[in-house]
């Protein structure tokens, strides 16, 4: 049941990004291990909360209040074979636990259980990276579990490096198979069965999602890298939220009604501008359109500052602004007889600002021997959006690094 508002995994996906600045281990330590080693343990924790006034749940009225404690561990193994590859085993693993006011409106008669659930998504990944061609192979399995949707997901992934290593090709291929349980608001339960009316449950759906990614980095420079990169999603089935209400101008009630397909073209590009050793400039650029009718545009810019060998501070800034889809109307205004029907603000038209600073410690700080930390990162944001929805994110990022 959890739907949080801001893209959110992407939001902690851009505050935990692993910066230029390089991290040194001791050279009599460096070697290539031919056993099972490990490489690096990323610990990730976050709470988000937002508030606003536009639940989809209630017809585009009504509080949007939500919070989410998110959890995550990140295990990298790898080993050399001595013939030139590199294997590397991936494992993570992650809890959130949210409670959701606006989805406790669910049922408008009893407490929902959707007002509070438990997400658990575990994942693998193997990769082999051959160093004498530039090539690395890989793919990940994932698997997502919460109260009303369950997912299971895998893709490959195919990387080429030329000889001098200034230039990367990258492409990606993923494909979620989802399964939504149908819960209806309790408005629409009157001719279900006695024992499916509680849960409001009228069956299972399935959604469909399939990405295909390029990416095409170049260092032009010692100080200036760029990267250009496309996507192409498409996704198929239940595109809808059935337990979204949506008022008509003659004041009738129905659940959300959307196409059973979407295909989705962002294009994007990076650049990084290194001003002594100090300073790092970060942009990022992106172009999104679909064909529901709706377009973005996403402007980026990040300002690493190195205050001294072990620490550093990041403020950042993000610019987003979107078109409505065709098929989004607020509360009340939709025209009866309409195929399709939406009024979920986040399909609507608006512009966002999401802004923050980040604090980096890069302490190596041995541990037994084995291993050590190499950063300790916490960071924190705001997010303000046009139709009165604001939330805030606190995010702490510790990395561990085999020897």
């Amino acid at each position: 049941m959890l739907k949080i508002n801001l893209a959110f995994l992407g939001l902690i996906l851009s505050l935990v990004q692993i910066y230029a600045q390089s991290f040194m281990i001791d050279s009599t330590k460096i070697y290539k291990k031919k056993t099972l080693s490990l490489d690096e343990v990323n610990i990730l924790s976050s709470y988000y909360h937002q508030e606003g006034n536009h639940s989809a749940i209630t017809g585009g009225i009504g509080t949007e209040k939500l919070s989410d404690f998110a959890n995550v561990i990140d295990l990298k193994l790898n080993k050399y074979n001595g013939q030139g590859k590199k294997f590397t085993y991936g494992a993570e693993i992650g809890v959130d636990y949210y409670t959701s006011a606006s989805s406790d409106k669910i049922d408008t008669k009893v407490s929902s259980a959707s007002s509070s659930d438990v997400r658990f998504y575990p994942s693998i990944n193997y990769s082999v990276d051959n160093e004498k061609t530039g090539v690395v192979i890989g793919g990940n399995i994932a698997f997502s579990k919460e109260y009303d949707y369950t997912s299971i997901g895998g893709g490959a992934n195919f990387t080429k490096k030329s000889k001098n290593e200034n230039t990367e090709f990258s492409a990606k291929a993923n494909i979620f198979l989802d399964t939504y349980s149908q819960i209806v608001p309790s408005e629409f339960r009157a001719n279900l069965p006695s024992r499916q009316q509680k849960k409001g449950e009228i069956g299972n759906a399935a959604r469909n999602s399939f990405d295909l990614s390029f990416t095409l980095s170049q260092v032009l420079s010692k100080r200036f890298q760029m990267a250009l990169t496309m996507d192409i999603a498409y996704q198929s089935g239940l595109l809808s939220t059935p337990f979204h209400r949506v008022y008509f101008d003659d004041q009738s009630l129905l659940r959300e009604t959307l196409p059973g397909t979407r295909l989705k073209l962002p294009i994007g590009v990076r650049a990084n501008y290194f001003i002594g050793e100090r300073f790092i400039i970060r942009s990022f650029y992106r172009f999104y359109q679909d064909d529901w009718g709706m377009s973005s545009h996403t402007a980026h810019i990040e300002l690493p500052i190195k205050v001294s060998s072990f620490f550093s501070v990041s403020p950042f800034y993000r610019y987003y602004k979107q078109s409505k889809i065709d098929y989004f109307a607020p509360y009340q205004e939709h025209k009866v007889g309409a195929e399709f029907f939406s009024s979920d603000y986040d399909l609507s038209g608006f512009d966002s600002r999401f802004y923050g600073i980040g604090v980096r410690h890069t302490p190596f700080k041995t541990i037994a021997n084995l291993f050590a930390i190499s950063q300790v990162e916490l960071r924190g944001a705001l997010y303000e959006r046009s139709d009165g929805l604001s939330a805030g994110i606190v995010t702490l990022h510790v990395q561990f690094k085999g020897f």
